[in-house]
């Protein structure tokens, strides 16, 4: 067996996408191991799964926990935009944080160097220099999977010259590259100079997930009403602040939140002081596995994204894959990307980002139109059995293939 590393920066516990290119590979006839970090009481240092993936993790640096002290013990909410008040680092904390990161990306590439595999998959570009390094050292082939643009990304500001410095050095050096879609191969391809990137979208597997009342059950909500659902992290940047106040303006209709994040606490906070925690709810970041049956005991299923930077501008992301899979009809941002999948299949109703009204008009006008909603839910069902990973695992496996008979441009 072909050994690969993956690397990836977090617990591998719910990236979904690594999970899905893992096992494609896995079950292609090579061995996998994933390189992440370990939280004790959280995740085991090594285990094996299902399907015969490793996982290795690597302890954080004790100095790793003092970044927390960043994070503001409350938050500035109005019924305006809810916004975690940030707090500048001090100089002592910003050496700390680079300490603890040093002493974890080293001890990754020991981990790594030690496994020896023919191939190093970098995710993103904050694992980029590490893979690398152990590509180069272990004379490996590099493959270089990014799933942002890092350079023009949310909460990447202060960093844009130094990831776009990385990239423009390292991304060259890759034996293979991947994006995730047309947008992003693009402006990587101009960016650096590099071979447009392997675009593997967001999509999930194919899963059958019945209808059910699962969210209903869960929440306990009396009111037959639907339920309009919007799935994913609670971030900047992805337009919530306006979705829970539409609930303001949409009668007889419940908002579901799932997922966890920054704002979490600030929008529950809104919901509160808008009176209208009756018909917006919270639940917590949910299993990969168990997601999907959640998503199909909606009704609608929206994503509100805001053009605050390039990578928001040319995302599809998988929250509007999810949708498809479970029969949805979506209301989306009008951007490109996802006016391509909206449109081409018909799926739902697209509005202008950063628009309220037209978000909450979009919303009440399927639920008031039960025949416009049903014809878009088969719309999706059908246009599934396209729009899903099954559909593009070939494309991974041919470029490893390709990768592996190439000469190695590590440098």
């Amino acid at each position: 067996m072909t050994k690969v590393s993956m690397i990836v920066w977090n617990e591998f516990l719910n990236d979904a996408r690594v999970m899905k290119e893992a096992q494609t590979l896995q079950r292609a006839g090579y061995q996998v191991r994933v390189f992440a970090l370990h939280t004790p009481g959280v995740t085991q240092e090594h285990t094996v799964l299902q399907d015969g993936i490793e996982v290795v993790r690597v302890a954080r640096s004790p100095l790793w926990k003092l970044r927390k002290k960043n994070i503001p013990a409350s938050a500035k909410v109005t019924t305006g935009v809810a916004t975690p008040t940030p707090i500048k680092p001090s100089l002592k904390m910003l050496v700390f944080r680079a300490i603890a990161r040093g002493w974890t990306h080293f001890a990754l590439l020991i981990k790594m160097l030690e496994y020896r595999a023919p191939v190093v998959h970098s995710h993103d570009v904050n694992t980029l220099p590490t893979a690398w390094l152990a590509a180069k050292l272990s004379r490996s082939k590099l493959v270089y999977d990014a799933h942002e643009i890092s350079t023009s990304r949310e909460g990447y500001k202060s960093l844009r010259k130094v990831v776009g410095f990385v990239e423009k050095r390292l991304m060259p050096s890759a034996n293979g590259t991947i994006t995730t879609t047309e947008a992003r191969a693009k402006y990587f391809a101009r960016a650096y100079g590099v071979e447009r990137p392997l675009v593997l979208q967001n999509r999930p597997r194919l899963v059958e997930s019945p209808r059910s009342n699962k969210i209903r059950n869960e929440l306990g909500l009396l009111e037959p009403w639907p339920i309009v659902v919007y799935q994913g992290g609670l971030q900047q940047g992805r337009g919530l602040e306006k979705l829970i106040r539409c609930a303001q303006h949409v009668p007889d209709c419940y908002f579901v939140l799932i997922g966890g994040g920054r704002l979490a606490q600030p929008l529950m906070a809104l919901a509160q002081a808008l009176n209208i925690q009756h018909k917006v709810h919270f639940i917590p970041t949910v299993a990969l596995a168990d997601l999907p049956s959640y998503t199909a005991s909606a009704d609608i299923g929206v994503q509100p994204i805001e053009n605050t930077c390039l990578n928001h501008y040319t995302t599809d992301s998988n929250k509007l894959f999810e949708y498809v899979i479970a029969g949805l009809p979506v209301v989306a941002t009008d951007f490109p990307e996802i006016r391509k999948i909206v449109r081409n299949n018909d799926i739902g109703l697209l509005v202008p980002e950063n628009d309220e009204h037209a978000l909450s008009d979009a919303i009440e006008k399927l639920l008031d139109n039960r025949e416009l909603r049903d014809h878009f839910a088969n719309n999706a069902k059908n246009t599934a059995r396209n729009l899903n990973w099954e559909t593009q695992e070939k494309c991974l496996v041919d470029l490893y293939e390709r990768v592996l008979f190439t000469p190695a441009k590590v440098r």
